[in-house]
């Protein structure tokens, strides 16, 4: 008898009838080792047992892509031979109960996935959610956060580009921090993690292993209770400087011919990574427990299975490659051990001090986990906004909206981080999408994150597909060809018929987006449970399908971005508008009402206006462009002309009124300026191209000035410029000081 009671199965997060699977997969009792690792695997964090089903509904494939959901990142095909390696993940708990370390250690993470299949990475970009800004947490948590991805990402040289921030009092007692990293490989030096090669050597690389991070995975797979702050030491500790120099052995001994398989050691740890690269080669494996660098005295196997400490990397060698291998990580001062062997019994076999202390058939550690068809209600849709409120100052709202929380600007944040490092970053924060050039070419990539949570909580189906077109309009926004998602699902409590409803949803909007737009997914991550009940019954946070966008320009030079250009330069407003209110920031922000359906997504005139835009931006034509989001029309206006100190003259008259002609979220709609000798030829190609064309007014001196046939409303720049700026080194003052 090994003492495994039902409270020691409840404290693995494991239920009853999970437990009942763990007996008849080993037909015996199993050892608390052995209960560990089972526990981190069949976690929610690492199984997808609640979402496996519903993913699998997703299109995955395309021309470009070369490897899609299944490996630690998604590849994608940029041309010349050169690939692009992306993905994006959660460090949502962690972030919450250590928020510098919790972001931190997110960044070292998901820039591991992405080397570690032998991409240099070259961006990194991340998409946040807090609570109530006046929350006596908030600023703790905003400031920890912050600097833990600055001061992971500023150190080990990658620049951080892009990413949005969301305020909702539904984060106040669980905020989300995904990250997402881009890299770049060659097509013929891609590395997978599938081990093969039955003796070869199983390699352990890194950092040394100690007691941060245990149980890690677990506590990601479960809801917040009163007890978050004793999580802490389920949080790892990161070291970016040891990361900065696993990434240049990896990549040296990539070069070579050594490698067979490798995988980094992210969540579970060594145990993920041990599963994962023998199931997906059928093949088993040895691991001699003593000779795992150990940073800590009196590790236990338990202890070093399920650690997640950070920097850390297991590979499988070509035989006889092993002192070349230990060579170039000894010259780059980190651990190497030989810490094991593949072997044909399709078994995990732990030894240690002489004695096997686990021996697991791998098939129900892995590909034959949980999986649930959890019950599942749609969320009841909306009634229509019939009784929206009219604007009566469109200048008053658009300077209330330009200093709220979700649309001030970020630059607080991201002058933080280093966003030109490696001296590659064509267009940083502040535009519809980040680019970076392709080192050596003209070829640049294009990456955005995007989610609407608001939508998705009112409308599951129509909020998934606003967040991919979101994405996919982005992009082009700047001129670049899309080719490919990631994504971050995080969600509440899946045991919940109405959020697991939600999922399901999100889901099936996504789906439906993607394979209008050619816009397949190639990696991503699942984050539930995301809920507290320290915050008082419950409190679950909105849907939060998180999107990262990758796209690509032949020639970084001709990107688009959102400033007004010169004087004079006519105004268009391009796309089907609706005057859109509900769900909208003017309505939230100015009148306290989450009401209404969000607007809806028509996928094939997003398609079609997307695409015009594209070959306009392309042919020289638009010389600005920025998309219609949050705040509608007003404030893309606003961010157009504080990115250029040129203001807008708008004389045409507004079809839907000032309210939802000016502040209606409307979809797949874009601002432009178009040069004064192109406008005839634009004006003819958007009628062939079946895509309204609307002049707005034209490019002016100093101030927004509103013409219209209601009433005349002027403000300056740099009165908008004060009220945008202000929110964030208002807000953090006195936390900065702190921090």
């Amino acid at each position: 008898m090994t003492g495994i009671t039902p409270q020691i199965v409840a404290d693995h997060g494991l239920s009853a009838d999970e437990y009942e699977r763990v007996l008849a997969a080993m037909g015996r009792e199993p050892n608390i080792t052995e209960l560990g690792i089972f526990s981190v695997m069949w976690s929610e964090h690492c199984s997808y047992k609640s979402s496996r089903i519903h993913l699998k509904k997703l299109p995955t494939e395309g021309p470009q892509v070369i490897c899609g959901p299944g490996e630690n990142a998604g590849v994608v095909d940029i041309g010349d031979g050169q690939a692009a390696i992306f993905k994006m993940e959660s460090h949502n708990h962690p972030s919450y109960i250590e928020p510098y370390q919790g972001a931190a250690t997110g960044v070292g993470g998901i820039l591991r996935d992405v080397f570690t299949m032998g991409a240099r990475p070259v961006a990194n970009l991340n998409a946040l959610r807090f609570g109530r800004p006046d929350h006596p947490k908030m600023r703790h948590l905003i400031a920890g956060v912050v600097h833990g991805i600055g001061g992971y990402g500023n150190c080990v040289g990658v620049p951080t580009v892009g990413g949005e921030v969301n305020f909702h009092p539904a984060y106040d007692g669980n905020i989300l921090v995904n990250a997402m990293t881009v890299g770049v490989a060659e097509q013929d030096k891609i590395f997978y993690s599938a081990a093969s090669g039955i003796g070869n050597s199983i390699v352990y690389v890194g950092s040394k292993t100690g007691r941060d991070g245990i149980h890690g995975a677990t506590m990601a797979s479960a809801d917040f209770g009163e007890d978050a702050e004793a999580k802490r030491p389920t949080v790892q500790v990161g070291d970016p400087f040891t990361e900065k120099l696993l990434i240049e052995a990896c990549l040296e001994l990539m070069a070579s011919d050594a490698i067979v398989a490798i995988q980094d050691m992210g969540a579970a740890g060594l145990t993920s990574s041990s599963v994962e690269m023998a199931s997906k080669g059928g093949v088993g494996i040895e691991l001699i427990m003593d000779d795992v660098p150990q940073r800590e005295t009196g590790m236990t196997p338990y202890e070093m299975m399920l650690s997640e400490s950070q920097e850390r990397m297991l590979m499988v060698l070509k035989p006889g490659r092993e002192d070349f291998a230990e060579a170039i990580f000894r010259k780059w001062e980190l651990d190497f051990a030989v810490i094991g062997h593949v072997t044909d019994t399709g078994r995990m076999v732990l030894k240690w001090q002489g004695d096997v202390v686990a021996d697991i058939p791998l098939g129900p550690l892995a590909d034959d986990a949980p999986l649930y068809d959890r019950p599942h209600v749609p969320t009841p849709k909306r009634p229509d906004l019939t009784d929206a409120p009219e604007s009566t100052d469109p200048v008053a709202d658009l300077i209330t909206l330009m200093g709220s929380p979700d649309i001030a600007s970020r630059r607080w944040i991201w002058e933080q981080y280093d966003t030109q490092v490696g001296a590659d970053t064509v267009q940083r924060p502040g535009g519809d999408a980040a680019v970076v050039r392709v080192h050596g070419t003209q070829k640049g990539l294009a990456m955005t994150t995007d989610c609407t949570p608001r939508y998705c909580f009112a409308d599951p189906v129509e909020g998934g597909k606003q967040a991919i077109a979101e994405a996919w309009r982005n992009l082009t926004a700047v001129g670049a060809t899309p080719l490919a998602v990631t994504n971050c699902l995080n969600f509440a409590n899946p045991q919940r018929p109405e959020i697991m409803g939600q999922l399901v949803g999100c889901l099936e909007g996504m789906g439906d987006a993607c394979r209008a737009l050619d816009f397949p997914i190639v990696s991503g991550n699942v984050s539930l449970y995301n809920e507290s009940k320290a915050t008082g019954g419950g409190s679950a946070i909105l849907p939060t399908p998180a999107i990262g966008g990758l796209g690509l320009l032949a020639d970084w030079s001709k990107s688009c971005t959102i400033g007004f250009k010169g004087t004079g330069d006519t105004v268009l407003v391009i796309g089907e508008r609706g005057g859109d209110l509900g769900q909208s920031l003017w309505l939230r922000e100015l009148h306290g009402r989450e009401d209404g359906p969000p607007p809806p997504v028509d996928l094939a005139a997003e398609r079609r206006t997307g695409d015009f835009i594209r070959a306009q931006i392309q042919n020289g034509a638009i010389t600005a462009c920025h998309d219609v989001s949050d705040g509608g029309l007003a404030v893309t206006l606003a961010e157009m002309a504080l990115a250029s100190d040129l203001g807008v003259l708008v004389t045409e008259p507004q079809p839907f009124g000032i309210a939802g002609s000016l502040f209606g979220e409307d979809q797949g709609v874009y601002v432009v300026t178009v040069c004064d000798t192109c406008l005839a030829d634009f004006m003819v190609a958007a009628h062939k191209a079946d895509v309204p064309a609307d002049p707005l007014g034209r490019v002016i001196h100093d101030r927004l000035i509103f013409e219209l046939d209601e009433g005349d409303w002027t403000v300056t720049i740099a009165a908008l410029r004060a009220v945008h700026e202000g929110f964030f080194p208002t807000l953090m003052g006195a936390e900065d000081k702190l921090a």
